[in-house]
């Protein structure tokens, strides 16, 4: 049984916290774009850099007095420190801290362009593409190619990464303007590893996102049958459920998470939608 590791649980959690605070919203893939001539490579590389630069200085500029100096010094010690690698963990570490995974993943990103290795370049694409996620509309496609600049770079180092591949395949689902060539990378992977649970996990999204109910049910349901310890996909089958008008389905989802769930609060805000669902007539109920 493949489990999930730690950065795919960063990737999945802005979708998961939606759900838990049961503000389920549909969202659907994005559209095909014009194609449009390509910049020249050198070009497009300045314009980012250039791009991220600025989303570092607006973040630092956003800092109270405290953490600027704090930053400052952390800045410094990267310069100077014999030992890069602990310099870059804290001040990586301040970021996450300060709740920016974007520039989290900007200096994530130098540490590895120091130490180009595998699971450097590999942390710093699932952090670009977990920022997708908090990120304003505007930057949204920047940190989607960074994304995918860094699942190319450990595919180089390590062309049998399967993690890399899938993720790689999420963000053109998600990021670029030609969904359908994620997608038909996604079920390659699937001819040979059909039981990969962030494979799965990945169709299932999809499938929510783009109102494809029946195949998100069926891919939640896959994913248990595959772990039965990700419990949050009963909360993806609930959602599910009642957007198809299926109250009494997305009830017993719901049960069956508040039954495994470990957190009080969450447990008690699932058990308190429980009850509002309880209570609400279904269309042509009589008082």
């Amino acid at each position: 049984m493949k489990s999930l590791n730690k950065t795919q649980l960063v990737v999945i959690s802005a979708s998961l916290l939606l759900i838990v605070l049961l503000l389920f919203a549909n969202t659907k893939l994005l559209p095909k774009k014009e194609e449009v001539a390509a910049p020249a490579e050198h070009d497009h590389a300045a314009t980012d850099k250039i791009a991220l630069t600025k989303m570092v200085q607006n973040a630092m500029d956003a800092l109270a007095v405290g953490d600027k100096k704090t930053i400052a010094a952390l800045e410094e010690a990267i310069k100077t420190s014999p030992d890069k690698k602990v310099a870059f963990e804290k001040i990586i570490d301040m970021w996450d801290s300060l709740r920016n995974p974007s520039v989290a993943a900007y200096y994530m990103e130098q540490a590895a362009q120091a130490s180009p290795t595998e699971s450097n370049w590999m942390e710093t694409a699932n952090r670009y593409y977990a920022a997708t996620r908090f990120v304003d509309e505007a930057n949204r496609p920047l940190l989607f190619e960074k994304a995918i600049e860094g699942f190319e770079h450990v595919l180089e180092l390590n062309p049998k990464n399967l993690d890399a591949k899938i993720n790689l395949a999420s963000c053109y689902v998600e990021g670029s303007p030609d969904p359908m060539k994620g997608i038909g990378m996604l079920r390659e992977i699937e001819k040979t590893d059909s039981n990969n649970v962030n494979l799965q996990l990945n169709f299932a999204f999809f499938s929510e996102k783009s109102g494809q109910w029946d195949r998100a049910i069926a891919r939640f349901n896959k994913v248990l049958k595959i772990q039965p310890d990700f419990i949050e996909a009963y909360l993806h089958l609930a959602d599910a459920y009642q957007q198809k008008g299926d109250k009494i389905k997305a009830i017993e989802s719901l049960k069956k998470y508040v039954a495994l769930v470990d957190d009080v609060t969450i447990k008690t805000e699932v058990q308190d939608y429980i009850n509002k669902l309880t209570l609400e007539k279904t269309p042509g109920q009589k008082q």
